[in-house]
């Protein structure tokens, strides 16, 4: 069996639209190829639109749900002609996050597939996430089906993007969780050096770790959970934020900086992990990454620039393809949902 899908990931912070087009092989076990990735970045206008969806009123949120799926639609047909691509199965996107509570068994993700479809003209498979709300899971982290069909050689699987999570085998079952927020904090308080995100960890690098800070960051009660967890943008609005008032925004960075690492590090810590595959664009963060290898035994396998940037895009593909063999995509044993399941809607 083989089949070619295209990716679309729209992540929290927001630094474009990630389209990954790959071909898919099942013999014995599922390969992958990534043939073209791209990210298109988003115009200022858009890019305010999406921050700020979770103010709209519900009319102007669902102007917003049409027009992001139109775009969707425009983008992929430019990247499909741009590219000359041909022969392709399906499309399955993400959407943009814009509210995450699955405690209150709902999670929404914009961008109408139908829009997407009536411009590609190709199939289209969407809204990845609500099925397993509604069956009592977190709907996040859905990446592990990936993780556990593609990448299985690996102890972990990391991810460092908006919020930074986890895939591993505990008793044989594919466990995931969000670990802490990353990349929604950190290139929220570089916009005040007029940057969209700290080069290397630079910046963090240049500022003192506030001790006090640091304890009330470790202190959240998020920490203290079991898994399945998973975060969202409006808890890090309540819990997060409040607690750098009148703090040197480069001594934040750093503490900041220095909190994640201590968490990450202590999640490889206590599960005894000898490798760990990372990826997402917090991987370019040497900073942090230094800082985490400093607190660990646990060897940090950084590959290809293309799978750091492209890994979740081309999951959502290989979830996509999943979908329309009628296969397992979500595993609830990694978001808690009442048990596994094939998640998606045609459009």
């Amino acid at each position: 069996m083989i089949f070619q899908a295209i990716g679309l990931m729209s992540g929290t912070s927001l630094d474009g639209l990630d389209i990954c087009f790959a071909k898919f092989e099942k013999q014995n076990s599922w390969n992958f190829e990534i043939r073209k990735a791209e990210t298109i970045p988003y115009s200022k206008t858009l890019e305010d639109q999406l921050k700020n969806s979770i103010y709209l009123s519900s009319e102007q949120l669902l102007e917003l749900n049409s027009e992001y799926g139109f775009y969707l639609g425009k983008t992929v047909k430019n990247f499909i002609e741009k590219h000359q691509i041909e022969n392709i199965d399906l499309i399955a996107s993400h959407g943009h996050t814009v509210f995450h509570q699955p405690q209150k068994k709902f999670t929404l993700q914009i961008g109408d597939g139908r829009a997407l479809k009536l411009e590609t003209e190709l199939p289209v498979i969407y809204d990845f996430r609500s099925q397993d709300v509604l069956m009592g899971g977190n709907g996040a982290p859905l990446v592990p089906i990936g993780d556990e069909l593609l990448f299985s050689q690996y102890d972990a699987c990391l991810n460092l993007g908006g919020f930074s999570n986890i895939s591993l085998k505990i008793n044989n079952r594919r466990i995931a969780f969000d670990i802490a927020p990353v990349n929604i904090i950190l290139n929220k308080l570089v916009q005040q050096f007029n940057k969209n995100f700290d080069e290397n960890g630079d910046l963090a690098r240049s500022g003192k770790i506030n001790s006090e800070l640091l304890f009330q960051l470790n202190s959240l009660e998020f920490y203290q959970r079991s898994y399945p967890k998973s975060l969202g943008i409006e808890w890090c609005n309540e819990n997060i934020f409040p607690l750098f008032e009148n703090i040197e925004a480069l001594d934040v960075l750093a503490t900041f900086t220095e909190h994640v690492a201590q968490q990450i590090s202590n999640v490889f810590n206590e599960n005894h992990l000898n490798n760990v595959l990372c990826t997402g664009g917090g991987t370019f963060n040497q900073y942090l990454i230094e800082k985490i290898s400093s607190k660990t035994n646990t060897e940090i396998i950084i590959p290809k620039k293309e799978l750091i940037e492209y890994k979740e895009a081309l999951i959502f593909a290989f979830m996509g393809v999943l979908k329309l063999n009628n296969e397992i995509n979500v595993l609830s044993s990694a978001t808690g949902s009442s048990h596994d399941h094939s998640s998606g809607i045609f459009a």
